[in-house]
């Protein structure tokens, strides 16, 4: 990519920065990682959720039945907020760096959201390790902490992630070339 100076003469950029996420071996355990920006979950955002995932449940759909009910309001589908706390982590843990999600170990919900509330979202590096099976990648296990606006946690997941190692990923990449 270059640049045109108003005399015609070509420049080249000083610097090209790739958005991604990070290598294995960039990863250091103990970091805690503040995702930005937070996440307002609107009634629309639920019920699309819900109904394309096809879960009917009416604490997600019927506002006057979810008025009867012990929360005393339509709940933002857990699923929803699961999805959006782990998504939030993504442009800075995992973007391009990542071969797959490898499962969750636990997964919490200690209080509801509600349309209306924003997510926000921050992800704690618990344990990483070689692959003994895929050389050229990692194990980095997660925890991905949810709280609401005013600070309450609303949902925490630990997952497991496999990563590229930074040169065997380059060096697959150009093998594909």
């Amino acid at each position: 990519m270059t640049d045109q100076h108003d005399d015609g003469t070509q420049r080249q950029p000083s610097r090209v920065v790739d958005q991604r996420g990070l290598y294995f071996d960039e990863i250091e355990v103990g970091t805690v990682y503040r995702h930005a920006p937070g996440r307002t979950i609107t009634e629309a955002d639920n019920v699309l959720f819900t109904t394309m995932t096809m879960n009917t449940q009416s604490l997600h759909l019927d506002a006057h039945w979810s008025a009867e009910q012990p929360f005393g309001q339509p709940l933002v589908n857990s699923m929803l907020t699961l999805a959006t706390l782990v998504g939030a982590s993504v442009a800075q843990i995992s973007q391009g760096t990542i071969v797959a999600n490898l499962g969750f170990e636990s997964v919490k919900f200690p209080h509801p959201l509600y349309h209306g509330d924003t997510l926000y979202s921050e992800s704690e590096i618990l344990d990483k390790r070689l692959s003994s099976s895929r050389p050229g990648q990692g194990i980095v296990t997660i925890r991905h902490i949810g709280r609401n606006q005013e600070g309450t946690v609303v949902a925490e997941c630990v997952r497991s992630v496999m990563l590229w190692l930074k040169d065997h990923h380059a060096a697959q990449m150009e093998a594909q070339r």
